[in-house]
C-alpha cells in the first residue's frame, strides 16, 4: 500500500544547457530527498564545459531521490533527480519504514512536509538568478559516528576532498558538521589548489568562505626564524627538507574537465585545423592613454569601465569597418569562407573555472558609452562566474588582454569559428622618437594571429596597421568612423 505508482515518478535528466554539448559536473545541489519542489525551482547548479549554470525543476513534487552526488560528471539525457508529482505528502524513505516506529507513525508525518511549499524563491532563467535554497530540509538522522564517508555522502563532497583533508593533516568530521558555506567558484578554486574548505576561517558575511580565505590557506605560514622562539624545534632539522606545495603533499592532481576541458579541446583542434600567421606591430599610444583619462571625467562616461581596453575594441571594430574581410569563418563542409556583417567581439577572460571568451553581441552598432558598459557587464559577470552559454556562442573575432598580467605579446591561438584574434601587451613608458627627439612615450606591441586559408597577409597587415594607427591617433576613431 506505501508503494509509489511509476506513474507518478517523474525523472529529470540533464539537459543540453548549450549547443551540443554532451555532459555536465554537478557543483551544487539545492534540494535532498523529502523537500518539496515547485515547477520553476532550481534544485541544482552545474558546471558544462561553458559556463556554470542553474537548472530548475520541471515539475511540482517531492524529491525522492537525487541520483549523483555533487563532484560528479553526468551525461546529457541522465536522470540525476527523481520528483513524485502524485501530489500527496512526502513518504518516509525506504530504508527509515524498516527500524521500529509502528503503527501510529506514519499518520503524524503527513501534516508537517506536506504543506511546506517553498515561497521565497522565483523561477528564473538558466544561466541567471540566486543560488539559494528555499526548500525546507528535513532533518538528518544521526550517522554512526565511525562512518565520515557517510557525512561525505549526504552532502556530495568528492572523494579527492576528503584525501585532501587527511592531507592537511585533519581527521574526518563529525557527520553532523555544518557544510562550509561558499559560491560555487571559491569551491572550484579551492578544490584546484587541494583546500579542504572544512579547515578553512570565513572572512565573508553571514560566514561565507571568500576567494581571499581559500589563497591564505594555501599560502605557507611564515615560521619564526629566532631559535630562542621554539628550541625545541630547532634541534630535529638535521635531514634536508622536502619540497612542500600547498597542503604539504609532493604534488597535486587537478582533473581535467569542464571549462579547462574545452578550452584544450578547442586550442587543440584550433591550432591544428586552422593555419596561424602572427603579425606584430608596436606603437606609441600615448594620446591614447591621455583620451582616456579625460573620457573618465567625461559626464557622458559617468559611472563607466573607462580604459585603454575600450579603445582598443573601438579601434579594431573600426579596423574592421574599413577591412570587413577579417570578420569571416571558414565553412569547412560547403568549402565557403562565410564573411559576417556583423561583430560579435569576443573578450578573452581568466576565470577560477578557467579560460572563457564571452563576445559582445552587434559590437559594431554600439556608441562608445555602449561598448563600454556592455565590457563592464561582461568582465564583472565572467569574474563572477555567471557567463552563460549563450554569451559565450557566436563570437565572430578576439581579443585578449595580456598586458595586465605585465607581458609585452604574444601568439594568440585563435578561438575556434574565427577568423582572427587580437593580444594586446603591457601600455608602459619607453624611449621613443617623437618630432625628432628621443622621449619617454607609452608604448604597447600589438600581435594578430589569422586564419591563412582565408586572410593573406596583405590583409592581415591593413587591419593590424589600421589598429595601430587609431590608437596612435585616436582622431581617427571619429575621421575613419
Amino acid at each position: 500500500m506505501t508503494t509509489m505508482t511509476d506513474t507518478s515518478l517523474r525523472e529529470f535528466k540533464m539537459p543540453d544547457v548549450g549547443e551540443g554539448l554532451t555532459e555536465a559536473e554537478i557543483l551544487k545541489w539545492y534540494v535532498q530527498p523529502g523537500d518539496t519542489v515547485t515547477d520553476g525551482q532550481i534544485v541544482c547548479e552545474v558546471e558544462t564545459a561553458k559556463a556554470a549554470v542553474e537548472l530548475p525543476i520541471p515539475y511540482d513534487g517531492v524529491v525522492r531521490a537525487l541520483h549523483f552526488p555533487e563532484g560528479t560528471t553526468v551525461d546529457v539525457g541522465t536522470s540525476i533527480i527523481a520528483v513524485d508529482v502524485s501530489g500527496g505528502a512526502a513518504p518516509a524513505p525506504a530504508e527509515e519504514a524498516a527500524p521500529a516506529k509502528p503503527a501510529a507513525e506514519p499518520r503524524p508525518a503527513e501534516p508537517a512536509p506536506a504543506k511546506a511549499k517553498p515561497e521565497g524563491r522565483k523561477p528564473v532563467l538558466v544561466g541567471y538568478g540566486v543560488a539559494e535554497s528555499s526548500t525546507k530540509r528535513r532533518p538528518r538522522k544521526g550517522v554512526p559516528p565511525v562512518a565520515a564517508p557517510v557525512e561525505d555522502s549526504l552532502y556530495g563532497a568528492t572523494a579527492l576532498q576528503s584525501v585532501q583533508g587527511e592531507l592537511n593533516g585533519h581527521g574526518p568530521h563529525g557527520a553532523t558538521a555544518p557544510r562550509p558555506l561558499a559560491k560555487p567558484p571559491v569551491r572550484k578554486l579551492a578544490k584546484d589548489l587541494g583546500v579542504d574548505l572544512t579547515t578553512v576561517t570565513p572572512s565573508g558575511p553571514d560566514g561565507i568562505i571568500t576567494r581571499e580565505d581559500v589563497h591564505a590557506a594555501v599560502t605557507p605560514p611564515k615560521t619564526p626564524e629566532p631559535a630562542t622562539a621554539a628550541p625545541a624545534a630547532v634541534a630535529a632539522p638535521a635531514a634536508p627538507a622536502p619540497v612542500v606545495s600547498y597542503d604539504g603533499a609532493r604534488e597535486t592532481r587537478v582533473p581535467v574537465k569542464g571549462v579547462r576541458k574545452a578550452t584544450a579541446a578547442a586550442m587543440v583542434g584550433s591550432a591544428f585545423t586552422a593555419p596561424h600567421v602572427t603579425e606584430f606591430v608596436t606603437v606609441d599610444v600615448t594620446r591614447t592613454v591621455k583620451l582616456v583619462e579625460e573620457l573618465k571625467q567625461d559626464k557622458d562616461m559617468q559611472g563607466l569601465r573607462v580604459n585603454p581596453l575600450l579603445l582598443i575594441a573601438k579601434a579594431l571594430l573600426v579596423a574592421i569597418k574599413r577591412n570587413p574581410d577579417i570578420n569571416a569563418s571558414w565553412d569547412e563542409a560547403a568549402q565557403e569562407i562565410v564573411v559576417k556583417h556583423y561583430v560579435n567581439l569576443g573578450i578573452a577572460a581568466a576565470t577560477p573555472r578557467g579560460l572563457i571568451v564571452p563576445n559582445i553581441k552587434d559590437a559594431h552598432a554600439k556608441t562608445l558609452p555602449q561598448l563600454a558598459e556592455s565590457l563592464g557587464e561582461l568582465v564583472s559577470t565572467a569574474k563572477e562566474g555567471r557567463t552563460s552559454p549563450a554569451a559565450m556562442q557566436g563570437g565572430t573575432v578576439t581579443i585578449t588582454n595580456v598586458g595586465v598580467f605585465g607581458i609585452d605579446t604574444g601568439t594568440p591561438i585563435l578561438n575556434p569559428g574565427e577568423s582572427a584574434i587580437l593580444a594586446v601587451g603591457a601600455i608602459k613608458p619607453q624611449p621613443w622618437v617623437h618630432k625628432g627627439k628621443v622621449k619617454p612615450r607609452q608604448v604597447t606591441t600589438l600581435a594578430l594571429s589569422f586564419d591563412h586559408r582565408l586572410v593573406d597577409g596583405e590583409l592581415g597587415s591593413k587591419v593590424l596597421a589600421d589598429v595601430a594607427a587609431i590608437l596612435e591617433q585616436p582622431k581617427r576613431l571619429i575621421t575613419w568612423a
